[in-house]
């Protein structure tokens, strides 16, 4: 039997396209750009250098799913508590600024989809990852892993993530910054991703037997983010150069257990 055909839009590094190629699709993914900065790491599928805007949907007629993060860092900025930020918002619910081409990319996955069932005769799922702070402009997300929100198909049963403990202030430090956590406890055991963190394989969840351990911080926007941001020295870099492009496309990465899981969800029985 022929694998399935998955599309991966604003591929990127290929977090989507991980746990898809590991659940047995075969995937294509469109970019405007390839995401290789020297350091070994390039998107492990077949890659169509190709502006989304440009593309109609009637070219995936044959796909199964159809994945997609458009970018997001000006939905992430404006989320900010800084003036200019604030200043931004406020031009595009003023109008001064057009809203339509702030949401263009994100409007045009759904036109994509849209055009695909049409040209397809019957239905294609697709399921559109963004941030929390996208949701004053494209509407409220349908569910969240952690920090990546998601629009779309999403499936009515959805891995959890554990929430991050409550930060207690005024108390002792960790040798890493961080202030003692209380709240709800992680899992036991090891966490392969994060060593600094506790956590294991959940049993008795089907979404996470996956074969990798499950982190607490699998919902959070990758390893690197936050503190690491600044404590690993990313922050230092031109943000033209390579390694913090390579940086924040790691931290964009979506996280291999969400992305089996639709995967498998909607793979062809």
């Amino acid at each position: 039997m022929k694998n399935p055909i998955a599309i991966d839009l604003f591929c990127g590094l290929g977090g989507w396209t991980e746990g898809l190629l590991a659940e047995g699709y075969e995937v294509i993914g469109y970019d405007i750009e390839a995401h290789d900065y020297g350091d070994g790491k390039r998107y492990p599928a077949k890659l169509v250098l190709r502006d989304v805007l440009t593309i109609h949907g009637s070219e995936f007629k044959d796909a199964a799913l159809i994945v997609a993060s458009p970018p997001c860092q000006e939905f992430s900025y404006m989320a900010m508590p800084w003036s200019r930020a604030k200043a931004i918002a406020s031009d595009y619910r003023s109008g001064k600024r057009d809203v339509k081409k702030l949401t263009a990319l994100f409007d045009a996955c759904f036109r994509i989809q849209r055009e695909a069932i049409e040209a397809a005769g019957h239905f294609i799922p697709l399921v559109v990852e963004n941030v929390r702070g996208a949701q004053p402009w494209v509407g409220r997300a349908r569910w969240n892993y952690g920090s990546f929100y998601l629009w779309g198909d999403v499936p009515a049963l959805m891995p959890i993530t554990m929430p991050r403990g409550v930060m207690k202030q005024g108390i002792a430090h960790r040798p890493n910054g961080e202030t003692n956590s209380h709240g709800q406890k992680s899992l036991t055991g090891a966490c392969k991703r994060n060593p600094g963190a506790r956590g294991g394989k959940i049993s008795g969840y089907p979404w996470l037997d996956t074969g990798y351990d499950a982190c607490p911080r699998d919902g959070c926007k990758g390893i690197g983010s936050g503190p690491e941001w600044f404590d690993q020295g990313t922050s230092s870099f031109s943000s033209k150069s390579n390694a913090r492009k390579a940086a924040s496309a790691t931290i964009a990465k979506i996280p291999l257990p969400l992305a089996r899981w639709i995967a498998r969800v909607y793979r062809p029985k």
